[in-house]
C-alpha cells in the first residue's frame, strides 16, 4: 500500500527543516539519540522533526544551529512555522494530521473536525464564540473545510472514529443541521472511507471518560496521541503513554456498537431529525 504523499522541502517548511536536520545530523555523524541529548529530547523525538511530523520550536533550533554549526539556518526559517490557519494549540496536531497513515478518534460531544459538514463546522464556531465576526467565522470554516480535503484520497490516512451517542442526540445547530451532519456522516460511511462505530448510552462508564482522544501512526515516525481540552492540546509522543491511550481506545472499540449498527442508528436519528424539521 503507498504511502501518505511526502512533503516538498521546497514548498514545505517543515520538510525543509526536517530534510536539513537530517543532513547535518548525518554529516556530524550523530544519532537521533546523540542529537536528543543536549536538547533534552527524546531520539524519536528528533525522528518526528526531521519527518516534519512535529514542529520545531525556536528554541530547539537555536540549540540546533550551536550544536550542529548550522549558522542560524534552523532559527531563520522556523519563523515561517508561527503561520498557521489553526489554533496554536491545535496547530502541531494539525500538521501531523495531515501526514498521518491511520487516525483513531474518540468523540464524546461533537462530530471530529474531518467528517463535519460545512453548516454543522459554522454552528460549532459560533458556538464557540457567538460575537466572532462572519468574516473571521468563514475563515475557520474553511479552513476545517480544508483540512477534510485529506479524505479525498481514496484510502490514506485511514480513519476509524468512535463516537459517543451523546454526538448523535445534542442539537448543534437545530434539526436541519443535524440531519445535514449525520447524512454526510452516513455517506463517508457508506463509501467505506471512514469507519464509524457508536458508543451507545447503555454501555455505562467507560475508559475515556475524561474527554476527547486522538491517535495518529506514521509510516516514517513513531506514533502520536492528542488530548483535546477547553482552548488547549497536548501532542504526546512517549511511548508509553501513547502505549496507555491505544489500550483506551481498544476498549472503546469493544464497548461500542459494530459499524453496521452503528450505521442504523445513525441513520435513524437523523430520520428523527428530518421529521422534526418537517414539523416547522
Amino acid at each position: 500500500m503507498p504511502g501518505p504523499k511526502k512533503l516538498d522541502p521546497a514548498s514545505s517548511p517543515r520538510a525543509l527543516l526536517g530534510a536539513e536536520l537530517r543532513h547535518r545530523r548525518e554529516a556530524a555523524s550523530m544519532s537521533q539519540e546523540d542529537l536528543g541529548t543536549p536538547l533534552f529530547v527524546s531520539g524519536s523525538f528528533i525522528g518526528q522533526l526531521e519527518a516534519g511530523t512535529r514542529r520545531m520550536q525556536e528554541d530547539q533550533a537555536r540549540r540546533l544551529d550551536e550544536v550542529l554549526g548550522a549558522d542560524g539556518f534552523f532559527v531563520r526559517n522556523c519563523t515561517a512555522l508561527k503561520k498557521s490557519k489553526y489554533p496554536d494549540h491545535f496547530a502541531e496536531a494539525a500538521e501531523a494530521e495531515a501526514m498521518a497513515e491511520t487516525i483513531k478518534e474518540f468523540s464524546p460531544l461533537l462530530i471530529p473536525g474531518l467528517l463535519q459538514s460545512e453548516s454543522y463546522a459554522r454552528a460549532i464556531f459560533l458556538g464557540y464564540r457567538p460575537t466572532t465576526p462572519e468574516e473571521k467565522v468563514n475563515e475557520l470554516v474553511e479552513a476545517r473545510l480544508e483540512r477534510a480535503g485529506l479524505l479525498t484520497h481514496p484510502t490514506i490516512p485511514t480513519i476509524w472514529t468512535v463516537l459517543d451517542e451523546a454526538v448523535l442526540r445534542r442539537r448543534v445547530g437545530g434539526p436541519e443541521v443535524m440531519r445535514e451532519a449525520l447524512t454526510h456522516l452516513m455517506r463517508l460511511m457508506r463509501q467505506r472511507r471512514v469507519i464509524v462505530q457508536v458508543l451507545p448510552f447503555c454501555a455505562g462508564g467507560h475508559s475515556a471518560m475524561g474527554g476527547p482522544l486522538k491517535l495518529m501512526t506514521f509510516p516514517d515516525a513513531p506514533p502520536l496521541a492528542y488530548l483535546d481540552g477547553l482552548g488547549s492540546g497536548q501532542l504526546l509522543d512517549d511511548p508509553a503513554q501513547v502505549l496507555s491511550y491505544e489500550l483506551t481506545y481498544d476498549l472503546l472499540v469493544a464497548s461500542a456498537l459494530s459499524p453496521d449498527a452503528s450505521l442504523a442508528l445513525i441513520e435513524s436519528v437523523a430520520e428523527d431529525y428530518a421529521y422534526e424539521d418537517q414539523q416547522f
